[in-house]
């Protein structure tokens, strides 16, 4: 592999890089079975035309996942980044956009469950830290079943800054955590708001509360401790493309 290079693994995650025109995609590991399902689920183009193909038995496609304990289902692929837009040219002249932005969240699978909600709910990009995210992690690609290739990733230098920059350009920051005053579900959700999620374990950092507009929460069984920050984030995912349809 390359330096830029990395694995992705699943029937979802390959399937998608390849149908993605903007995903460099340099070789594929399938066995025969998978090849068939490739073309049986792509019968108008042949995804594989340009890429390297090499058909391996699934003992010897285990090997690239064992480690991580992983189910490949005879699909790996080596594929490179794709270049993500600039966050600064991305906002310019749009009036509603929504943003979720993840501050300490480093679980791969956690992070990929959430792009996937974001991505099937048309959330219009995610904001990370980039020390912080894995962007290579076949974890993250499994879990996100293939949506990596249809979200906006804006990956950030600093968190804080980034909050502040966007509220100078008339956007809400709302910080999703139990200590709320008010549930989600009672605000409005017009114009440019970024929904910001802290970590599983100890939620947001206390210094990037400060760059917050609002406290809300998800009402939920007080019998309940939390939610898992990938089912909170799709619940209100869920919610807000409910609104814009019916607006």
């Amino acid at each position: 592999m390359n330096k830029s290079s990395f694995l992705i693994v699943g029937q979802h995650a390959v399937i998608e890089a390849l149908r993605n025109p903007k995903r460099k995609v340099l070789k594929v590991f399938l066995t025969e079975e998978s090849k068939k399902n490739i073309h049986r689920k792509n019968p108008k183009k042949n995804v594989l035309e340009d890429v390297k193909v090499y058909f391996k038995s699934k003992k010897e496609l285990d090997k690239y996942t064992s480690k991580d304990q992983m189910m490949h289902g005879g699909y790996i692929a080596e594929v490179e980044h794709i270049d993500q837009p600039d966050l600064k040219e991305f906002i310019k002249g749009k009036n509603k956009l929504t943003f979720v932005c993840i501050d300490e969240v480093t679980d791969p699978r956690n992070i990929g469950s959430l792009i996937r909600s974001a991505s099937s709910f048309h959330i219009d990009g995610l904001i990370v830290k980039e020390r912080q995210f894995p962007s290579d992690s076949k974890l993250m690609y499994k879990a996100a079943s293939g949506c990596m290739e249809h979200i906006n990733i804006f990956e950030v230098a600093n968190i804080n800054s980034t909050l502040k920059n966007l509220r100078e350009k008339n956007f809400w920051v709302y910080g999703f955590d139990a200590k709320g005053e008010k549930d989600f579900t009672d605000i409005k959700w017009e114009g440019k708001n970024v929904l910001l999620f802290g970590s599983e374990g100890f939620g947001m950092r206390e210094h990037t509360g400060k760059y917050t507009d609002f406290l809300v929460k998800i009402n939920i069984n007080k019998d309940v401790e939390s939610l898992n920050i990938s089912n909170s984030a799709a619940i209100v995912f869920h919610h807000l493309s409910y609104l814009k349809k019916n607006s």
